[in-house]
C-alpha cells in the first residue's frame, strides 16, 4: 500500500529521527505530544516489549500527552481496554485514534460523498479466533450471499459475518473467493485495517490489507481507511 499523503523535502526540517529502542523516548523532551503505534511498538499483541510501560509513565511525568494510533480494525474504546489488559495504565493516554473508529464513524455519519452514496447491505470479512466485531448501530445489513450485497466491509481475515450475527470461519482462499464475486459484481470494499500482515507473540498474521490488495488487483474498488490515509482525517475526532 502506497501513502497518501506526502510532505515536500526541505533541508531546513529534520523530518525523520531514529532512535536506538522504546526506551531512549524517556530521555528526550522535545515533544510535547506522542503518536504512538501500539503492535510491533509497545507490545506484540500477547505481552508489552520491555520497557515499554516504564518508558511511558517517565513520558507521563514530563507533562507529554500520548496517543494510540493504530491500523486496528478495532474502536478506540475496545483498544483501550486492550492497553489495560497488557499492563499499561489507560490514564497514560489522553485517548486512540484508530482505522477501526474511523470507519465506524464514516459508516455512521455518512458525511463524506463516498460513504453517503454506499448502501446498507455487505460481506462481512470478519474475524473468528481473535473475537467477531460489532457493527450495532450502523444500521447494516450482513448478508451471506453476494447477489445481495451492496459493498465489502473488511474488518478481518478469518470468518464472514451471517445475518443471525453469527461468524462462519474460512480459510483466506475461501474469502477471497467470494471476492473474485464480489469484484464482478463490481461492488465496493470498505477496509478497516490497511496493514498487511500484524505481529502477535512471535508470528506475523495476515491482516485485511492483504484482502484489499487481492480485491484492487481484480479490478474492485477500495476504500482504504487509516494510516498512511490523509491526516486530515483526523480532525474528526
Amino acid at each position: 500500500m502506497m501513502p497518501r499523503c506526502s510532505i515536500s523535502p526541505s533541508s531546513d526540517v529534520q523530518l525523520f529521527q531514529t532512535f536506538n529502542g522504546i526506551q531512549q523516548l524517556s530521555q528526550t523532551h522535545n515533544f510535547k505530544a506522542w503518536f504512538l503505534d501500539q503492535f510491533g511498538v509497545l507490545h506484540d499483541g500477547k505481552q508489552p516489549y520491555p520497557g515499554a510501560i516504564s518508558t511511558l509513565e517517565k513520558l507521563a511525568t514530563t507533562g507529554a500527552k500520548m496517543v494510540i494510533i493504530s491500523n486496528s480494525s478495532r474502536r478506540s474504546s475496545i483498544t483501550i481496554e486492550k492497553m489495560k489488559s497488557l499492563g499499561f495504565d489507560p490514564s497514560l493516554f489522553v485517548g486512540a485514534i484508530t482505522s477501526g473508529e474511523l470507519t465506524h464513524q464514516h459508516l455512521l455519519r455518512r458525511d463524506d460523498a463516498w460513504f453517503a452514496k454506499l448502501g446498507r447491505s455487505c460481506i462481512h470479512m470478519t474475524w473468528s479466533d481473535r473475537g467477531a466485531l460489532s457493527l450495532e448501530g450502523l444500521g447494516l445489513r450482513v448478508v451471506d450471499k453476494v447477489e445481495e450485497a451492496e459493498f465489502v466491509l473488511a474488518h478481518g481475515t478469518e470468518a464472514l459475518g451471517l445475518p443471525s450475527g453469527s461468524v462462519l470461519p474460512m480459510e483466506l482462499e475461501d474469502l477471497e473467493k467470494i471476492l473474485e464475486q464480489c469484484a464482478a459484481k463490481n461492488i465496493p470494499m470498505v477496509v478497516a485495517n490497511p496493514d498487511f500482515v500484524t505481529v502477535e507473540a512471535r508470528a506475523l498474521r495476515v491482516m485485511p490489507g492483504t484482502l484489499a490488495t487481492k480485491y484492487e488487483k481484480l479490478g474492485g474498488e477500495v476504500k482504504w481507511m487509516g494510516k498512511p490515509d490523509e491526516v486530515k482525517q483526523l480532525d474528526h475526532y
